[in-house]
């Protein structure tokens, strides 16, 4: 069945049906859904900014005092240049590397992937190629604290607060000694507290960012591992719906995050030799 449903998909691509190139993001849901901080993050990491802008202000109506959206609605709506500086430096994207991965190593969180891709005119955060050239703010200061404006925790509650003023406004939790291991473990720390609060989406969002900084982390405990599989469980339903879209690249990129944590995911492991072998038939087409 896999192999006459990957056929009837090349078909498509060949003949150029619209609906089936891959080269259109899934259909967003109907207005009035129940909104999820999770996948509005998703929506945002697809690059789909008008209708994330447009559900983080809906969920923000009913989630009034939610620091990580209201940061990451300033992310996607304050000026990047002003927020991260005009200068810069060039990078050369490695093997691995993600917009997340990158701010978690040079803006200090994983969470600010989104103002550094519109700091880089990305209008899709989830592809990001090996080779490519990316511009990093030339003050970045490493794994630490950062800009402020980016991150979930700063307590950035005002979109129009400056990067200097959300930085005074960081809760000390972190510091510019702080090694990225020891961040990794106090965010996960900070997850299962969140978790125990009832909230969830963020408890997930929280230990995304963990593991973006040290992918081999230990769980805290039975109720961190739970939680662990909860977040690969999600990555991997996202990555199904990119694969059937054919928006491989981003799919096989989810699989890569998945395995870089759990290299024993056996769905991960299937599911990315089936979109490396329907990227090799696509490119024989």
């Amino acid at each position: 069945m896999t192999g006459c449903a990957q056929l009837n998909s090349l078909k498509s691509k060949s003949s150029g049906n619209p609906a089936t190139t891959g080269t259109t993001p899934p259909a967003r849901m109907e207005t009035g859904r129940t909104l999820s901080f999770t996948a509005i993050v998703n929506e945002l990491q697809l690059g789909r900014y008008s209708d994330g802008e447009q559900d983080l202000k809906q969920y923000l109506v009913q989630h009034p005092g939610d620091r990580p959206a209201q940061a990451m609605l300033h992310q996607l709506t304050v000026d990047p240049r002003q927020a991260l500086g005009s200068r810069s430096r060039t990078y050369v994207v490695q093997a691995g590397d993600s917009y997340s991965t990158l701010a978690a190593r040079y803006l200090g969180d994983s969470g600010a992937f989104l103002i550094l891709a519109r700091y880089n005119g990305s209008t899709n955060p989830s592809v990001l190629r090996t080779g490519e050239t990316v511009h990093l703010p030339a003050s970045s200061p490493g794994a630490s604290s950062a800009t402020g404006t980016a991150l979930p925790r700063s307590g950035a509650t005002d979109p129009d607060v400056s990067a200097g003023d959300a930085l005074t406004a960081l809760d000390g939790e972190s510091s510019a000694s702080e090694l990225p291991a020891a961040k990794a473990q106090r965010l996960q720390r900070e997850s299962l507290s969140l978790l125990d609060q009832g909230q969830n989406d963020q408890a997930m969002a929280r230990l995304g960012e963990a593991l973006s900084i040290d992918p081999g982390m230990k769980p805290a405990g039975p109720q961190a591992a739970a939680l662990r599989e909860q977040l690969l469980s999600s990555y991997h339903e996202r990555a199904i719906v990119l694969y059937r879209n054919q928006q491989l690249d981003e799919a096989i990129s989810l699989w890569d995050r998945i395995l870089a944590i759990n290299p024993n995911y056996e769905p991960a492991v299937i599911y990315r030799a089936r979109a490396l072998e329907l990227k090799h038939r696509l490119k024989q087409i």
